[in-house]
């Protein structure tokens, strides 16, 4: 692996995102560090990483996914890619009653519209790879859904079944596309969650546990590794069982 093969790491300003690039960092990825608003905690990612791995190149990325264009600004931002990480994201906890033509346009463009579109738009530079990588941090909930996140739910759906329709189209690239889909994981936006609510939680998983942002990001490792690589297509459930 060269300095000339970066992987873009999509929302890595998230808890989430953080410990990708961190992972991916440790294994000699060079990254683009993509944020949308959280600027100072991308440049102290990049400071931390720089220190840390000083032959490798970080470099933070910025687009705003709520908008149209997001995708066209990031891809003018970035050269030499041959990975791609879908970990930005927005919850929404609203009945569907409650939710708005608006909101459903923001999910649509935070979790598919660009995403989709930016890997599009750098599919020509994946392609220049003997093998390259597209990986998508979808959701249990584009499993099985959720009341009270219908339209989250659609939307991290939809993801899934980009995975595995792009994984056919992208093969004959070397491009091999997959998603983990994440149960509980402890992250800030579970930090208001009430005691008793995560206890009813815990105990509906049979391994009796949340999950942690290092379990993701060794997952997305793994599939960046070159010891998955005859995986294409796959949605890897990651959930401690919460549902098999």
């Amino acid at each position: 692996m060269t300095k000339l093969r970066f992987c873009v790491v999509l929302g890595a300003s998230g808890d989430i995102g953080k410990a990708i690039c961190r992972t991916l960092a440790a294994s000699g990825w060079p990254l683009y560090l993509h944020y949308n608003g959280n600027q100072n905690s991308v440049l102290m990612l990049q400071s931390e990483l720089s220190e840390r791995y000083p032959e490798l190149e970080f470099r933070t990325v910025q687009a705003d996914f709520h908008k149209g264009d997001g995708a066209e600004i990031l891809v003018q931002q970035v050269r030499h890619v041959g990975a791609v990480v879908v970990a930005n994201g927005q919850s929404m906890y609203k009945l569907l009653t409650d939710t708005t033509a608006e909101d459903m346009e923001v999910l649509w463009k935070v979790h598919m519209q660009n995403p989709a579109r930016f890997i599009g738009l750098v599919s020509s530079q994946l392609r220049r790879f003997e093998k390259s990588y597209v990986v998508l941090i979808g959701s249990i909930w584009g499993n099985t859904g959720a009341a009270g996140e219908v339209m989250y739910s659609a939307v991290k759906g939809a993801q899934h079944a980009f995975v595995k329709a792009y994984a056919k189209e992208a093969a004959f690239s070397g491009i091999r596309v997959n998603a983990i889909a994440p149960g509980w994981i402890e992250t800030r936006m579970n930090d208001n969650i009430p005691a008793e609510e995560r206890q009813l939680v815990i105990d509906e998983i049979p391994l009796m546990t949340t999950g942690k942002t290092e379990d993701v990001s060794e997952a997305v490792n793994f599939l960046l590794s070159g010891r998955a690589d005859y995986m294409t297509g796959e949605i890897l459930k990651l959930n401690g069982g919460w549902y098999i």
